[in-house]
């Protein structure tokens, strides 16, 4: 009972008011950790090896200092104990600031291209000064697709597998990855370990993400199976492009191409095969499945935590 009071008061927090800008956020400070380790230890020689250290030092540590202390607050007071998880647990989620950033990205593409290629740039790795508007409004779409994965089904995923230490873990896995796990000179080495730790979190999340999007989709479900099969290997990363592949099938898209990543060109394969403008309407299909997909999982969370 106490797991689904969390997770339902957690989550409606979420759906009401997102991220608080003017709150302490917990992901601020895996952040400043992330920088400080960085700074460090990405230098002279070993940084594979100091890369792994840091990386899997930063997720013990969060889940045993989270574990531990939220135990203790339990056996002081029950309350206390949900209060705190609640709050804890709401800050690991992001599905409603994510929707809110990509709908600002084409609201403000609706002023000027210039005011697009700003506002993606705050949702995405990859440099966008010279972005098209239609690689502006690609780049936010692919993002809300996985950023569904990272920012709501994760961490619910682990929070009902570990509970609350659970969900603040994987948060710290996600983090280690977009911040050092990149495939250029600077991070190769030293984000190695992140980034194949953030793939093996995210292996059933992802694939989770991508069935719930085609559950919620309204189209023939045997169809959107094989399109997500069919295109989900066409991506750099094991698992972004299930839910990727899952919106591009839902909207008749395609997604994919070269992206610049820190002054270094990526050639994505492409999802789906239908190259077409991509419009306002397509962002509000994408925010609807976004909306749809949590709100059958947390459903099937509560069931699952009732029986």
């Amino acid at each position: 009972m106490e797991y689904t009071l969390i997770l339902v008061i957690a989550w409606i927090l979420d759906l009401l008011i997102g991220d608080p800008a003017s709150l302490p956020h917990p992901i601020v400070y895996y952040g400043k950790w992330i920088a400080w380790g960085e700074r460090h230890l990405n230098q002279g020689n070993s940084r594979l090896l100091k890369g792994a250290f840091f990386a899997v030092l930063s997720i013990v540590m969060t889940f045993m200092i989270s574990a531990i202390s939220l135990y203790l607050i339990h056996a002081f007071n029950t309350l206390f104990y949900i209060i705190v998880s609640i709050i804890l647990l709401f800050f690991c989620l992001a599905g409603t600031t994510l929707i809110r950033e990509v709908r600002w990205v084409f609201l403000a593409l609706d002023e000027s291209l210039e005011k697009g290629r700003k506002q993606v740039a705050r949702i995405v790795g990859r440099d966008t000064q010279n972005l098209t508007a239609q690689e502006v409004r690609k780049a936010a779409l692919e993002t809300l697709a996985e950023n569904l994965s990272d920012g709501v089904i994760a961490p619910l995923f682990w929070f009902l597998l570990l509970g609350v230490p659970g969900a603040l873990t994987y948060k710290m896995v996600n983090t280690l990855d977009s911040m050092i796990g990149y495939q250029n000179k600077k991070y190769k080495d030293f984000g190695c370990w992140a980034a194949h730790i953030d793939d093996a979190f995210n292996f059933i999340p992802a694939r989770l993400t991508a069935l719930l999007m085609a559950l919620v989709s309204g189209k023939n479900l045997k169809q959107m199976l094989q399109f997500i099969f069919k295109y989900s290997r066409c991506h750099a990363s094991p698992n972004s492009g299930w839910p990727e592949s899952a919106l591009a099938g839902i909207l008749n898209c395609r997604f994919g191409g070269p992206h610049d990543y820190f002054g270094e060109v990526f050639y994505k394969p492409y999802i789906g095969d239908h190259e077409r403008e991509l419009n306002t309407h397509d962002m509000q299909i994408a925010t609807a499945v976004n909306r749809k997909a949590e709100f059958l999982f947390v459903v099937v969370l509560i069931l699952i935590f009732i029986c």
